[in-house]
């Protein structure tokens, strides 16, 4: 068994020896650096800025201003990647998000609050769900299909973790650059520089080696944006392992998105760590993903998807409930590891099954209703949350809820796992 398993995986300096793949590579983590410097820039530009007010109600607005649009964008965005050279729309979505970096800088270092700022944020983020979509979607195009796990493991896991080192370089930029609004709006204007440093990578692939394969006649395309959601919900539908994964996906996501909004008021109003508390929460986040990705596949080899899954929301749910409760800074940190951890075992199960049991035909629109499922489900549960939850964020019923979420995760997982391929 150990010998098959080492003819599995091919090694992080096989992989990147395959020049698309280390050009894809490259261009996943400048896009997801400039990522994280951008959200934790606008995150102390509008949470941890003395001179603005955040109370619950104005962190959740915040989340579904940012994140509700783009879900209904991201069925037409999976439609077109499944059209378009993927290769063009990296190049000129990251082009694109430069230039809304630049319209939302602008409105943090005007001052500017609720829709304007939103509405500029919103921009940035919904191409950068558009450029991570067509990462997913174009991996399988670099890697032979039986490494898609060990490859997808290693590039998601790096990637987030230079998302974490982007948000840590807003910190630091922040203490040289001020934290009022001119100091906010040169801190976030950095993230400009990831956007084109992926663009130029991006360009250096030739055209049509990231797909798709197969087009929709020009005739349809009409018909393939506008179906777009529902092609990509019929698709992961008839894929057992997808539909699963995503009902375990969304389950970790709610009850970590009710977990954020509370670290997020107990950092401002218990603990006065501010963005500082903010930042050792990213770290603890950081090592989780960093075990994740060290370990996914030799777990998923060894033990099979479905218990990896099941094992990571069971892990969820006890560190959740156990460290969760106490409510304080160090057993907080402690949870951030685990959750994330958890989550990221989770995510590259699910990643890995879109890539290895959906057709490269409707992929991109499978990866754009992941999006859409997982922003709407992370808004409603933080506007929940943020209905119900104290001002300091001190809520141990929540933590309950976030826990029996996991639960539920767990059941619909298995439920759906029974169902054969194309069943409904």
């Amino acid at each position: 068994m150990g010998s098959a398993a080492a003819k599995h995986h091919l090694g992080v300096r096989r992989l990147l020896a395959t020049g698309d793949f280390r050009r894809l590579l490259a261009s996943r983590l400048a896009s997801q650096w400039g990522d994280g410097l951008f959200q934790a820039g606008l995150a102390g530009a509008v949470l941890f800025n003395p001179e603005r007010h955040a109370d619950p109600a104005a962190i959740a607005a915040g989340f579904a201003v940012l994140l509700l649009p783009y879900s209904i964008v991201s069925p037409f965005a999976g439609a077109l990647l499944d059209r378009w050279d993927r290769r063009r729309v990296l190049v000129v979505a990251n082009l694109t998000r430069a230039v809304f970096i630049l319209l939302t800088v602008a409105a943090v270092g005007a001052g500017l609050s609720d829709v304007p700022l939103y509405a500029a944020a919103l921009m940035v983020t919904g191409v950068s769900r558009f450029v991570g979509s067509g990462l997913s979607a174009s991996l399988p195009h670099v890697v032979p299909d039986d490494h898609l796990v060990e490859a997808n493991a290693f590039a998601t896991t790096l990637g987030a973790l230079t998302a974490v080192l982007g948000a840590g370089s807003a910190v630091g930029l922040r203490l040289v650059l001020g934290d009022g609004d001119g100091g906010s709006a040169r801190t976030t204007c950095v993230a400009i520089v990831g956007s084109l440093v992926a663009a130029f990578v991006a360009s250096r692939f030739k055209a049509g080696v990231l797909g798709p394969d197969e087009v929709v006649e020009p005739n349809r395309a009409a018909t393939a944006v506008a179906m777009g959601l529902l092609d990509g919900a019929r698709a992961a539908w008839r894929a057992p392992k997808v539909a699963a994964g995503l009902v375990a996906l969304l389950a970790h996501r709610a009850a970590f998105g009710m977990s954020l909004l509370l670290t997020l008021l107990l950092m401002r109003h218990s603990f006065g760590t501010g963005i500082e508390g903010l930042g050792k929460v990213a770290v603890a986040g950081g090592a989780g993903i960093l075990l994740a990705g060290l370990i996914t596949d030799r777990v998923v080899d060894l033990l099979g998807r479905k218990v990896a899954v099941s094992a990571a929301l069971v892990l969820a749910a006890a560190s959740q409930l156990g460290l969760g409760l106490p409510m304080l800074l160090p057993t907080i940190l402690v949870a951030s590891f685990l959750l994330t951890f958890a989550g990221q075992v989770v995510k590259l199960c699910v990643d890995s099954a879109v890539q290895g049991d959906i057709g490269d035909e409707v992929r991109g629109r499978v990866f754009a209703l992941y999006d859409t499922l997982f922003n709407v489900t992370q808004v409603l549960a933080v506007s929940t949350a943020a209905a119900v939850v104290p001002f300091d964020g001190r809520s141990p019923g929540l933590i309950i809820v976030a826990t029996a979420l996991y639960l539920v995760g767990l059941g619909g997982y298995l439920l759906l796992l029974r169902r054969s391929p194309g069943q409904g």
